[in-house]
């Protein structure tokens, strides 16, 4: 009985989710944003918590927006699991999805992209704040190519809430983590988070850490969100041009909040 909606309902998490009417406030006209979430951390549990629940009383303080937050295809292939994320708001990573939000009539829509997927993870752990930047430039194209104001979001405390195993550059593990990722274009990650008893230290529970709300606040505050002029068929310069913007005020806006949430004055964003 199962098999013959989900075949129908194919292809829901492409074009669009299941959010229910009553868990979003009515909406006015706004534009569409297009938001670069970082870091990645182990579970991306500050993106989902912030963009696809009301934990943190995203409509509140945003109303009339509507969030998505984009995660991998694998997960609507699963019966039920696929259906309970799409109330959330996640759609699934990929152009059409990205193409058919940004489209919509009325604008209000925030779609969130992840930017530096798996590989950043594994880099996640207490105190890291190195970001996988440099070659992902997509999220980029697609700002460009439905002039949808980019949006800057920097989650502290992300790789705070769990610790991994010691996987520098150049180790085995890191070797092997890799080569799985090549591979499967996933990866196999060794953490930990907070015991559940006191005699129990492993556990994969987060860490208590709170996961820098007050970043949330770059729609609509501290500066504007990046307008972007609508280029259908952007070229290498103009994607570059907005790209180095990015960068700038992904960095502006760390330095900005880093000291509310215990980070060194001394410590600064690390792009590889």
């Amino acid at each position: 009985m199962f098999v013959v909606p989900e075949h129908l309902l194919c292809s829901r998490p492409a074009v669009g989710t299941r959010i229910l009417s009553w868990s979003r406030l009515p909406s006015w006209t706004l534009p569409d944003y297009l938001a670069a979430y970082r870091p990645h951390g182990v579970m991306g549990i500050g993106t989902v918590t912030n963009l696809c629940t009301e934990g943190t009383g995203f409509s509140s303080i945003f109303p009339g927006i509507h969030p998505h937050l984009m995660t991998l295809n694998v997960f609507f292939q699963v019966p039920f699991i696929r259906d309970y994320i799409m109330l959330g708001g996640l759609v699934s990573a990929d152009k059409e999805s990205a193409a058919h939000i940004l489209s919509r009539e009325g604008g209000s829509n925030l779609l969130s992209i992840v930017v530096g997927d798996i590989q950043e993870s594994l880099d996640a752990r207490p105190g890291a704040y190195k970001l996988v930047l440099r070659n992902h430039k997509g999220f980029i194209m697609l700002a460009l190519m439905h002039g949808a104001a980019l949006v800057p979001i920097f989650s502290f405390g992300e790789n705070d809430m769990f610790d991994q195993i010691e996987n520098f550059l150049g180790s085995w593990l890191h070797w092997f983590q890799e080569q799985i990722l090549k591979i499967v274009g996933a990866s196999i990650l060794h953490f930990s988070g907070r015991g559940v008893l006191q005699f129990l230290s492993y556990s994969l529970l987060p860490a208590h850490q709170h996961c820098g709300y007050e970043t949330l606040n770059k729609l609509l505050k501290l500066p504007e969100p990046i307008e972007v002029q609508k280029i259908p068929h952007p070229s290498k310069e103009e994607v570059d041009r907005l790209y180095q913007h990015y960068m700038k005020e992904l960095e502006n806006l760390f330095e900005a909040h880093k000291l509310k949430y215990n980070v060194p004055r001394d410590q600064h964003l690390e792009f590889c």
